[in-house]
């Protein structure tokens, strides 16, 4: 897989899935570019030494203002991959009131306004380009996701942007796909959930793999794809 030089950008890159892309993407020569919401977060990114990353604090991706600014700094864009998001557990009944509004702004409005930014870099080079979003496993089966109705809801709605956005860009070179995840094989999940079966879950690295494959030039037909990435679980 040919990056060289292709300027890349991913949000949520100090996360598990996150540093798994940044390293496959700066291996195959990507630079990246990658958002961090504040001082703490870039201290914990894993390749800050990099010399193919470029790390800067551009605070919080749900406000339009700190987007614009951080993606207005990236000349000759490529590729923008989103990965930030959160996750909240919790019945309707019993979660706070302001879970849904936060699960839309981390994972659904993030995703927006970067696709959004993203879309016009790319305009900007004529190049066409490659966009790739994370849903997951609720946001395609939402049956599978009673106990966490706010955060089913928001990464349905990342899927379906992803099928809309793919359609209004096509014929300009811009692919845009997504990943939809289940549980990911991280130490934190694993750490919440000790009993289950954890060989069963998908590997950040195949994942990465995958997500790689659709931000590249080799991917020239995929689009508004919403790819099932669940491993063996």
């Amino acid at each position: 897989m040919d990056m060289n030089r292709r300027n890349v950008v991913v949000t949520g890159g100090a996360g598990a899935l996150g540093a798994a892309v940044v390293g496959r993407l700066a291996g195959a020569g990507a630079v990246c570019h990658i958002p961090a919401i504040d001082e703490d977060e870039a201290e914990r990114f894993p390749h800050a030494g990099d010399e193919r990353v470029r790390l800067s604090v551009a605070g919080d991706l749900a406000e339009w203002d700190a987007v614009e600014r951080f993606y207005s700094g990236i000349e000759g864009l490529w590729a923008s991959i989103h990965l930030a998001g959160g996750f909240d557990m919790g019945g309707i009944a019993d979660a706070p009131p302001d879970m849904f509004e936060r699960q839309v702004s981390m994972n659904a409005a993030t995703c927006y306004l970067c696709c959004r930014a993203a879309i016009a870099g790319m305009r900007r080079t004529g190049d066409g380009g490659r966009i790739v979003n994370v849903s997951a496993r609720p946001g395609l089966e939402p049956r599978t996701g009673a106990g966490m109705a706010a955060y089913a809801a928001a990464k349905a709605a990342v899927a379906a942007l992803t099928q809309a956005l793919a359609e209004e860009v096509a014929s300009e070179g811009i692919r845009v796909n997504a990943v939809a995840p289940s549980i990911l094989d991280t130490p934190a999940n694993r750490s919440a959930m000790p009993d289950a079966d954890h060989a069963a879950w998908p590997k950040t690295a195949e994942v990465a793999e995958t997500v790689a494959f659709l931000a590249s030039p080799a991917n020239a037909v995929v689009r508004g794809a919403v790819v099932p990435v669940y491993g063996r679980a």
